[in-house]
């Protein structure tokens, strides 16, 4: 992207450049073990974005002063705004990156994009990334494709009972732990479940920083197999729906469930697992998803036209589907054990 951008006349130095890649690559450093699932298990009121940002500032520390030009890239305080475009934004590299790694590995061919395409025809404008007019329909493709992972892979019923239930694993790990009871875990993995973690300590302690680097899937996984023969009821039978894939099914719905179904669900789970109501809680996750696959007004996917006109691609796209992309679509889900 940046070759391109200098290609076509922008003045980018080499000094801009590398930190530009730098603040593209670290951007998401700070995400902790199974990415977004467990942003708010492990610390409390601390989003990966906030860690990204520690990590590059206690880089810059090791590198002399270094990255100095990254931070502001990553921060958004760098007076070229279009770099930080690059980083985080609705057309980033990260998102292009994901979606095409994404739909390989999983086969989901629809969300395939040609990423290769859709760089040859970025350019700056009034210091915002633009898209030549002849990429509108490879933009909307991009959307569009962005959409389909999202239903189909990113928030997929199979995946959304996975993450909530080691949610609800690392709640109950972490519950046990404070109470004093023995638990096995990696010695970073056990710091975490024995203290509360928010961004005061996350700030004045330099070592959280260190351990939370050390903390990876292995850990949260290879407890979880320990966990699997713990006498404690509600511990050992999520490990085990976890370790062995015996998930919760889940209903999901475009209105809300009413009470007396979620009522009727947990007097079901508390009767057949013997659990208390309170308990019984463990095994049961009432939630909500939200996805705005394009948000107009808030970095905007911009089309550059060829009398030099700039418009929003929901403008631009002769697609009523783009239109109707950019308002939020949100579903309503409860989980719960498959013996129900």
């Amino acid at each position: 992207a940046l070759a391109e951008l200098k290609f076509k006349g922008n003045s980018i130095s080499e000094q801009e450049v590398t930190a530009a890649n730098i603040a593209i690559l670290l951007h998401d450093i700070g995400h902790g073990p199974y990415s977004h699932a467990l942003e708010n298990s492990l610390v409390s009121g601390i989003n990966h974005e906030w860690i990204s940002s520690a990590f590059i500032t206690e880089l810059n520390n090791i590198f002399d002063n270094k990255l100095e030009l990254a931070i502001q890239i990553f921060n958004n305080t760098y007076h070229k705004k279009f770099l930080h475009e690059l980083v985080s934004s609705q057309f980033d590299m990260d998102r292009l990156d994901y979606l095409k790694r994404d739909s390989f590995f999983t086969g989901v061919s629809e969300g395939a994009v040609n990423y290769e395409r859709l760089l040859s025809m970025i350019d700056v404008a009034n210091d915002q990334i633009v898209i030549e007019e002849k990429g509108i329909y490879s933009v909307e493709k991009f959307i569009t494709a962005r959409r389909l992972m999202y239903w189909q892979v990113y928030l997929h019923k199979t995946v959304l009972a996975a993450e909530f239930m080691i949610m609800k694993l690392l709640k109950r790990a972490k519950q046990l732990k404070m109470a004093g009871e023995e638990l096995f875990a990696s010695p970073v993995l056990d710091f975490f479940l024995s203290n509360n973690i928010d961004l005061e300590r996350f700030n004045n302690e330099v070592e959280i920083l260190e351990k939370f680097a050390q903390l990876d899937d292995y850990d949260i996984f290879a407890a979880m197999k320990v966990w699997m023969n713990h006498p404690d009821k509600i511990l050992s039978a999520l490990s085990k729906g976890i370790v062995n894939r015996n998930l919760f099914k889940i209903d999901i719905r475009n209105e809300k469930h009413d009470e007396g179904f979620y009522e009727k669900i947990k007097n079901q789970v508390s009767e057949k697992l013997s659990l208390s109501e309170e308990d019984a809680e463990f095994f049961i996750i009432r939630d909500k998803t939200s996805s705005f696959m394009y948000k107009p007004g808030k970095d905007n996917i911009r089309i550059l036209f060829k009398d030099g006109k700039v418009c929003d691609i929901a403008e631009a796209s002769d697609q009523l589907n783009i239109r109707l992309l950019s308002k939020p679509t949100t579903k309503y889900f409860i989980c719960y054990p498959q013996l129900v």
